[in-house]
């Protein structure tokens, strides 16, 4: 599928983070024109730097031609201000996984944006639904859960809320298809169907640390070697976010009301002392 076949042509990010700088890079190179917004002029910067870092590198192993990556660059611009948000077809939230914040960035959007744009959240398990209330057009609102990272994972999950309708759902199915991603179809339910099934296991990953069971690199490699995963567990959990894995763990055992979902008390330790994982080289590994 390509761009001439959806009615999206302009999609904004909100967010220049990990995950909002993945989405534009795919974004501008399927073809579509990007705007990401960030209320910080800083992390604006460093989402550009990295993504062009990310093309020269590309560039240089043939991963992709130097007319693609111009032609991208062209379609990628960066903004401080929301209300740039206006024009654009389709708006993906990636901000952090916080209720207030996510319900406070889509009533905000929801002002800006045009009556017939699509209202996208990147959300890892925050009820669309409950999203979608805060909006005047809960029809069009949707999740789009891409992966971390975005340029190398393959998978959308695709989540309707009570309110989405047919129409809206089906044209982020194309967008993603044009992203060149592969669209699986999950309904609105607490974690949807990957950190439905990933983060308990990361969670019991936790609790055998936590209760002596083995060490961390042990435990990780005893699921590389024993089950065949790219990563151990708590390596993945570092590069999550131990606090994005806190923070999911807490919508599963408050959503389903089942103590299988409780957080482990060392998940949440680690959190309060500030060793969140990767991206500040300290959690359940050191990376300095």
């Amino acid at each position: 599928m390509n761009i001439n076949e959806v009615q999206t042509k302009q999609i904004g990010v909100v967010g220049a983070g990990q995950m909002g700088r993945g989405i534009a890079q795919v974004a501008a190179m399927s073809g579509f024109q990007v705007i990401v917004y960030d209320l910080f002029p800083q992390s604006l910067q460093k989402g550009q730097d990295f993504i062009f870092n990310q093309w020269d590198k590309g560039l240089a192993k043939n991963k992709w031609t130097k007319e693609a990556v111009e032609m991208a660059k062209t379609k990628l611009s960066f903004t401080s201000t929301i209300e740039d948000f206006s024009s654009a077809d389709l708006i993906i939230e990636a901000a952090s996984e916080n209720k207030s914040i996510k319900f406070e960035l889509f009533k905000k959007i929801d002002q800006i944006a045009k009556k017939e744009a699509i209202l996208a959240s990147n959300t890892s398990s925050i009820s669309i639904t409950e999203i979608a209330s805060h909006t005047k057009r809960p029809e069009k609102v949707c999740g789009m859960h891409f992966m971390n990272p975005v340029p190398v994972m393959k998978l959308v999950e695709g989540i309707r809320g009570l309110t989405t309708d047919k129409a809206t759902f089906e044209e982020v199915e194309k967008v993603a298809l044009v992203m060149g991603k592969t669209f699986v179809k999950a309904e609105d339910y607490p974690g949807f169907c990957v950190n439905r099934i990933l983060m308990p296991m990361i969670n019991e990953a936790i609790y055998a640390l936590y209760e002596g069971v083995a060490s961390a690199r042990d435990i990780d490699a005893a699921m590389k070697l024993g089950t065949n995963q790219p990563m151990g567990p708590l390596e993945l959990a570092d590069f999550i976010g131990l606090d994005t894995c806190l923070a999911i763990m807490n919508v599963l055992y408050e959503g389903l009301g089942d103590s299988k979902y409780r957080p482990c008390p060392l998940l949440k330790n680690y959190v309060a002392a500030q060793k969140l994982g990767l991206k500040v080289k300290r959690g359940f590994y050191d990376y300095e």
